[in-house]
């Protein structure tokens, strides 16, 4: 696409990651927002979106030991109104996955912010000064508070993330390459919020429970993958290619809930290289494999959101204010 400014300063930002790898915090707010069909709402988007680590600085300095961040990534239908660059290759709107029981659905977002810090006021002024520099440009179609459940547990009593790559794999698996030049350093993202069933789940007898993910409640082993019929979560959620080569995603979920509304959950996000290894993982959950042996955790969680995203480098979002 020609860009009628002449300006190409987006070709020439440095590849630095935003805070994908950072380690789970205690808080998180997961926000999603739609962007105004105008030229004032976009030219208010990128000023703030330039500025982005500057508003981090203004909170996190309070204290250091917080560790505030916060990912932007951005929605493959906003992408061609932001930027003139090219999009990423694999960068689509998240395809509903409809199984013969349970579909995980589609769901609108522009713009995904994902802030964290070891304290929830962080997370919570961040926001609140997010949201007032953004004013009427955006609306807010997703906002949910995660919080850290004991031991790094889901809702569910289950260590969460447990299979997360460490070390060098962590870029190899979540931080796009030169396969795609002029967007490494990015990260496909995929987030989903999971509405649980905890009566019905806590009706279950443990080891059923323990059949159903794949592991020990207690201590977090791994249990055997069976060789004939119903396949556990984690068997379902590991994906291989046709070489049998095993690929990673970062999973960074978080539980939330409002226990007076009767409402508990697990926000999904899964941050990626390759945004067909989170799409095959959805598929062999909700459609199985072979079909109809889906994963029997949808039983007592049901997908109420999804949405497909990328988040680019901190350069890359530090030109859009230019």
């Amino acid at each position: 696409m020609a860009n009628p400014t002449g300006d190409h300063s987006w070709q020439r930002v440095p590849i630095e990651p935003q805070s994908v790898d950072a380690p789970l915090s205690r808080a998180a707010v997961f926000l999603v927002v739609t962007v105004a069909q105008t030229p004032e709402a976009l030219a208010t988007v990128k000023d703030v979106l330039g500025d982005l680590s500057g508003l981090v600085k203004t909170v996190g300095f309070r204290d250091l030991n917080a560790h505030l961040s916060c990912n932007v990534a951005i929605g493959a239908e906003f992408w061609p109104r932001l930027t003139i660059a090219l999009p990423p290759k694999e960068l689509h709107p998240f395809r509903e996955v409809r199984g013969a029981v349970h579909t995980a659905p589609s769901t609108p977002g522009d713009l995904l912010f994902h802030i964290r810090a070891e304290r929830d006021d962080f997370t919570f002024e961040f926001e609140r000064l997010l949201l007032a520099a953004l004013g009427d440009a955006v609306t807010v179609v997703d906002e949910v508070v995660g919080f850290r459940y004991f031991d790094s547990r889901d809702l569910l009593g289950f260590v969460d993330g447990t299979a997360n790559p460490m070390g060098l794999d962590l870029g190899s698996s979540a931080i796009v390459g030169d396969e795609d030049p002029e967007h490494a350093g990015g990260s496909y993202v995929v987030v989903q919020k999971y509405l649980h069933d905890l009566e019905r789940w806590n009706s279950l007898p443990v080891p059923a429970q323990e059949g159903i993910i794949g592991r020990t409640k207690l201590e977090n082993i791994e249990l055997d993958d069976v060789e004939h019929g119903q396949k556990a979560h984690k068997t379902l959620a590991t994906i291989t290619d046709e070489q049998g080569v095993e690929h990673d995603i970062l999973r960074d979920n978080m539980p939330f809930g409002r226990p007076g509304q009767g409402e508990y959950g697990t926000y999904f996000i899964g941050y990626s290289r390759q945004l067909w290894v989170i799409e095959r993982m959805l598929e062999r959950m909700f459609v199985g494999e072979p079909a109809g042996s889906y994963d029997r955790m949808l039983d007592f969680s049901t997908a109420v959101t999804g949405t497909t995203f990328f988040a680019p480098t901190r350069g890359f979002l530090d030109a859009l204010a230019d």
